[in-house]
């Protein structure tokens, strides 16, 4: 199943019944008073999120929602069958917001989230309910309320724990695959990872966590270039990065030049990403060049830690984990509370 992380969707909530009129006719009773009925309510269009759903994928074929409208009102004084809500679900981790004026409606952090985003039509009320002293038969009743149309723009942020961020052909996916169970597809070119992948980490020494391989980020992506901005919202939602590094494609002259480069599309597109604890790991250390490549980004990069790892041939994983692990446990949830209470 493809990945869709976006989509645009109208949601129509149902409209109330009208309301009925209607004079009670019975043998012997000649002139009975109004007993038309009210009309039923109109359905709401409520969003859950739900951990059935992974992507927006079915979004993209069906765009059109609408609940079931109110019964009509009738004559006994009947009021009309409410209509069935509709329930949408969507993926946690789905920002909703109204497609026309950008507001941001609700933010589903979590599975088991429930939000009604159009609220169905009241039912009209049946000449019942008109009767007075001066007016015994009352022949009008009410309209149902139309229900209520929206358009909302869906956008999935992946909830992970880890985020592992670097330029195309860093060995991203290559190293989500050592640390997980994830299987991206792999090759040696940019772009070859086109959707974010999400691996479950397990270790003897600490609690699994969610690990995410970021799409690679290219100068420039902040505005649209390479795969743009479309994939640097779900680092968002992390709560650490791992930023990695082609040790292979370090210039000894200029080090740090690929690090500050994806810094500063993190700075660019959202300021707070690059307050985010960072774990700096340059990989390919199986390469002949890596060495003398990694002396200079060391001393570059000092005072800042550097792990040298080879996700190939699986060396220094095992202290990057563990790395991983020791600062999960230090941020805990913190990060995630204070980017969401910013919203």
């Amino acid at each position: 199943m493809k990945f869709i992380d976006e989509a645009l969707i109208t949601v129509q909530s149902g409209d109330g019944g009208r309301g009925c009129v209607s004079l009670r006719r019975e043998k012997y009773v000649p002139r009975g008073g109004p007993d038309g009925g009210d009309g039923g309510k109109g359905g709401d269009v409520i969003l859950k999120s739900s951990l059935r759903r992974r992507s927006l994928y079915p979004f993209q074929f069906k765009h059109q929602f609408k609940a079931q409208k109110g019964a009509h009102g009738q004559g006994k004084q009947k009021t009309g069958r409410n209509g069935q809500d509709l329930i949408i679900e969507i993926p946690p981790g789905t920002l909703v917001k109204d497609a026309v004026t950008g507001e941001v409606i609700k933010d589903f952090n979590t599975a088991g989230e429930s939000f009604t985003v159009v609220k169905g039509g009241q039912g009209g009320l049946g000449n019942a309910r008109f009767k007075t002293s001066t007016n015994r038969t009352p022949r009008y009743a009410q309209p149902g309320e139309t229900g209520q149309i929206r358009q909302l723009k869906l956008e999935l942020k992946l909830l992970a724990d880890v985020g592992i961020i670097g330029l195309p052909n860093a060995g991203k996916s290559t190293l989500i695959s050592v640390m997980s169970s994830a299987a991206p597809k792999i090759a040696n070119y940019p772009f070859t990872t086109l959707t974010p992948t999400l691996g479950v980490v397990e270790t003897d020494w600490g609690d699994p966590f969610v690990v995410a391989d970021i799409p690679g980020l290219i100068e420039g992506a902040h505005q649209g270039a390479g795969l743009g901005t479309h994939f640097l919202r779900h680092i968002e939602r992390t709560r650490i990065l791992i930023h990695l590094i082609d040790a292979g494609d370090i210039d000894p002259k200029h080090p740090r030049r690929h690090f500050k480069t994806v810094n500063r599309e993190l700075t660019s597109f959202n300021p707070q990403l690059t307050e985010k604890p960072q774990i700096v790991a340059l990989n390919k250390m199986d390469l002949p060049s890596a060495a003398k490549a990694a002396e200079a980004f060391v001393a570059a990069l000092d005072p800042e830690p550097v792990f040298l790892i080879s996700a190939k041939d699986n060396r220094g994983i095992k202290r990057l984990l563990s790395r991983t692990i020791e600062l999960l446990d230090q941020t805990g949830n913190k990060e995630l509370d204070r980017i969401d209470s910013d919203k």
